[in-house]
Formats: structure tokens, C-alpha cells, sequence
């Protein structure tokens, strides 16, 4: 009867390891959701660009002209998504996110169209292992290296005649932001002239894979377990993946908006992070009503109003 127990034992000691590695490994194989739409499904003229991320990465991206207008937002994306938004509303997406709820379309080109028609010019881009873009590293980083990206934006707006001059804001969701405060941390000096950050969902994958290992019926303190995994395939810790020191170092003015009670993570998180914004001009906007992560992702396309408002507010 003992043997047997611990055989059973072994055996969802070995299932645990089983789930933790194959997490940890993702870091590694990023999957590549498909760009299924275009501005020009929401009645947009647009140009496929490329520019190269600091280190050379080539990254893939959609200039969304607005005549007559000196403005322009840069725009970015979730892990997982790409410029036009998720396919998750279809498989294999689908089967792994309906337990929360999330197994629905996310469409970015709306937020284009709204932005186009508020007087913007948009820079959209897929981070590197997204998208069309190029691989880097070999590793997802939660921002780390993904912010080499966002200074690869910043550079090319610069080189462009046509852009140079351009008053900027930045709309960054979830890695994106994540992304930009690492790249505002790491390589201030890009961002002179930059009026304002909007942030959607900011996130430290320690709060989020708490979340994943409760879903999945696993023990709570495995979380260190699952550190070391992802250590041993990336060289990070998700302490050192979180955006909570890098957010110290973002001084423009920055709104950020997020899912008060999304399952996928904890509200406590989004506080911290904007509670260490070095901004004094700040705002949190929290969404109510609903646990679907990605009912923050479509907010902006549903209730833009606060987010424009704040780009008007600072890139008059």
C-alpha cells in the first residue's frame, strides 16, 4: 500500500514537473499567432515598414498615415498577440484560453481606426518572436530584451523626414509595456521628446503564473520551482522579469488602465507597478465588471475616451 502511494506520489510529482518545464519552455518557442487583418479592413490607407531593433532585429510594422496631422502614437502589443490584435477566438488559442474566459477575437485595427479619426498617425509594430518579425535571442524576456524593439521605433520615427518632427505619445499593452519601461530604464535618451506613455496591463509573470499554477491545480509554493525553470531556460528570474525597477525610471507622463479583478492576475501588481512610476503625472484606470483579461485588451476600441484624452492633454 506504501508503494503504491508513493508510486502515485512520483507520478504527479513527475506531471508537475511535466507542466512547469513545458511553461518554462515557452520562453523558448514563443507560438506565432497569424496576422489575420489589416487597416485596410477598417477603411485605412497604411504602409508595410521595417526598421531594425537596436540589435539589428528586423521588425515588421503598419504606418497608418492621418493628413494633415502632426501627431503620431506608437503603438504595441501582449505575449502572444501581434499588430493586428489575437486570434483567440480560434484554435489552438481558443481550447487554452476558455477557462478564463478569454477565448475571444482581439482586433487592434479598431484602436487604429479611432486613433486615425482622432487626428493621430500610427506607428503599430509586431515585437521580435511576434508577428512577422525576427527572433533575437531565442528567448522571450518579458521586456528585457523586447525593449531594444521599442528603441528601434523611437529610432526609426527619427530617421523618417516626414516623422522626425512629430509630436509622440506611446500606447504600449501588457509585454509592450512592459517593453517600454525596460527600454525607458535601460536607454533614457531615447525618449527625449516623448509627451506621454497610455500603458494597458502592465504585468510581473510571478503574479500571472501564480494564477496559471492555481488553474492547474498545482501547489502554490512550486512557483520557485517554476522560477528555477525559467531561469535555466532564459538566465532571468521573474524578479528580474518584472517591470516594478524599470517603472522607476519612466518619467513621461504615463495612464495606465487594467482589469481590477482579471484572473490572470492581481490587482496588487498593476498598484505596485504604477505606485513606482517616477512620473509625476500619473493616472490608474481601472476596469470594472469583469475578470476577462482581454475585456482590458478590447477596451480601448469599446471606451477610448479616457486614453485619448490623455494623449490630447499632452501632445498638443
Amino acid at each position: 500500500m506504501v508503494q503504491h502511494n508513493n508510486a502515485a506520489h512520483q507520478t504527479d510529482e513527475e506531471r508537475i514537473n511535466q507542466v512547469l518545464q513545458t511553461i518554462a519552455n515557452a520562453f523558448k518557442s514563443q507560438l506565432r499567432a497569424p496576422i489575420l487583418r489589416t487597416p485596410a479592413d477598417v477603411g485605412l490607407q497604411f504602409e508595410d515598414v521595417v526598421f531594425p531593433a537596436l540589435d539589428g532585429v528586423p521588425i515588421e510594422a503598419w504606418f497608418i498615415p492621418r493628413a494633415g496631422s502632426n501627431r503620431l502614437v506608437i503603438v504595441n502589443h501582449p505575449r502572444g498577440f501581434n499588430r493586428y490584435g489575437s486570434p483567440s477566438h480560434l484554435e489552438p488559442w481558443k481550447s487554452t484560453l476558455s477557462a478564463a474566459g478569454n477565448d475571444i477575437e482581439v482586433d487592434f485595427t479598431q484602436d487604429y481606426r479611432i486613433l486615425h479619426d482622432a487626428g493621430y498617425n500610427v506607428l503599430t509594430y509586431d515585437l521580435r518572436h511576434h508577428g512577422l518579425s525576427g527572433i533575437g535571442n531565442g528567448i522571450v524576456t518579458s521586456g528585457r530584451f523586447e525593449s531594444r524593439d521599442v528603441v528601434g521605433a523611437q529610432r526609426y520615427v527619427r530617421s523618417r523626414e516626414d516623422l522626425r518632427d512629430m509630436s509622440v505619445g506611446l500606447l504600449s499593452r501588457c509585454l509592450g509595456c512592459n517593453s517600454t519601461m525596460f527600454a525607458m530604464s535601460f536607454y533614457p535618451d531615447e525618449f527625449e521628446g516623448v509627451r506621454c506613455l497610455v500603458g494597458a496591463q502592465p504585468l510581473s509573470p510571478r503574479f500571472y503564473y501564480e494564477g496559471q499554477l492555481a488553474v492547474s491545480g498545482i501547489p502554490a509554493d512550486r512557483i520557485e520551482t517554476l522560477d528555477h525553470f525559467v531561469k535555466m531556460a532564459t538566465g532571468f528570474s521573474f524578479d528580474q522579469l518584472s517591470p516594478v525597477e524599470p517603472a522607476k525610471d519612466v518619467t513621461l507622463p504615463t495612464f495606465l488602465y487594467q482589469v481590477r479583478n482579471d484572473s490572470m492576475s492581481k490587482p496588487v501588481d498593476v498598484q505596485t507597478i504604477f505606485d513606482s512610476l517616477g512620473a509625476a503625472d500619473k493616472d490608474l484606470f481601472w476596469i470594472e465588471g469583469t475578470t476577462r483579461r482581454w475585456d482590458g485588451y478590447n477596451y480601448f476600441s469599446r471606451n477610448p475616451q479616457p486614453m485619448l484624452d490623455w494623449f490630447d492633454r499632452h501632445m498638443e
